[in-house]
């Protein structure tokens, strides 16, 4: 059980802890990101990062001190220690006019054929997906957004399947939305999208992921299937808490699960994931890998207040998700 794709020495990585019955394992200098990062910004989280040139360049959720999110860029040369622009990424559209969301948060990143694409949840009417794209982290031209409100957790496969551009997200509503499901739509061109599936559906025997579902880092190609990091979100007396899991779909028909986690893989324990400006939140939105080694570094939301990482091997994580899998009524098929 492999991770296809390139190796990546450079990527962050810490062993297991000695004793640790998990295949899922936090960073030791967690928080990476803590509060205040830049001058204008009180917490960063929800980000993603990809590699680039000899380092990693990454998209940041960053919500600044007038309590608005919007999304800056930032470098680093071991995906670990970040400097983030202090200036949010100021986009403009193909004819090269100025074309600024009114917010923008949860940002995520990939390269497809040397064009690293953005999705992110925007202002259109409501909350809705936004897409953009650069070539050099310079330039951010924005696209057309993909789909009318409400929806949002849009996460772009990193290569074409069957010819076509794929892109996973959650419809929702205008508020907190306490419901949501996970889609798969395609399309030729980046602009127009249809054919749309139901992916996976909330639920299962757990309450973990009982109230919605959302994709959360861009799936990972392995030789199972894609590996799809994605979160769960449970209702309590005390608000919701928002734990994360994977799943195994379909190389060819991505719409299809062929496994998914019965139980979380991880759910907020630590004070930076239980306590913050939104409590009890682990919020997985980029993984970095490496393939010869197997070895996958998780980007992930804590709180809504800082930035936090974890780890895994490939070959461990896909073997514990087959062997507990538990799927939920639709996930099998072709759901349409």
């Amino acid at each position: 059980m492999k991770i296809i794709g390139k190796a990546l020495k450079n990527i962050p990585w810490e062993e297991k802890p000695e004793g640790f019955g998990g295949v899922v394992w936090r960073h030791s200098g967690n928080p990476i990101i803590d509060w205040n990062p830049t001058s204008s910004t009180a917490r960063v989280y929800n980000s993603s990062v990809v590699p680039w040139g000899s380092g990693f360049a990454g998209i940041f959720r960053a919500d600044h001190k007038d309590g608005k999110a919007r999304i800056h860029v930032g470098f680093s040369d071991d995906a670990l220690s970040w400097k983030i622009e202090d200036e949010p990424i100021q986009w403009q559209d193909s004819d090269g006019k100025p074309y600024q969301p009114n917010y923008s948060y949860d940002p995520r990143l990939v390269e497809v054929e040397g064009t690293y694409y953005i999705i992110w949840c925007t202002d259109f009417g409501g909350a809705a997906l936004g897409l953009g794209m650069t070539r050099d982290f310079r330039e951010f031209i924005r696209l057309e957004n993909p789909f009318i409100p409400f929806n949002r957790n849009g996460v772009l496969f990193p290569r074409k399947i069957n010819g076509k551009y794929l892109l996973l997200s959650r419809p929702s509503d205008s508020g907190h939305t306490p419901f949501g499901d996970i889609f798969l739509s395609e399309s030729s061109d980046m602009i127009h999208w249809g054919r749309h599936r139901r992916v996976m559906q909330k639920g299962g025997s757990g309450w973990w992921q009982s109230v919605k579902i959302g994709a959360g880092a861009v799936p990972i190609e392995t030789t199972e299937g894609w590996l799809l990091l994605y979160h769960g979100v449970s209702g309590t007396c005390n608000g919701f808490v928002y734990s994360f899991g994977a799943a195994i779909l379909d190389t060819d028909n991505p719409s299809r699960v062929l496994y998914r986690t019965r139980d979380y893989l991880l759910t907020p324990e630590r004070p930076y994931e239980t306590a913050g400006f939104v409590p009890n939140v682990v919020f997985p939105c980029a993984a970095l890998t490496d393939a010869d080694t197997g070895r996958i570094a998780i980007y992930y939301g804590a709180a809504d207040t800082y930035s936090a990482l974890a780890y895994a091997k490939a070959d461990e994580l896909l073997g514990f998700i087959k062997a507990n899998s538990e799927l939920a009524a639709g996930d099998s098929e072709e759901y349409r």
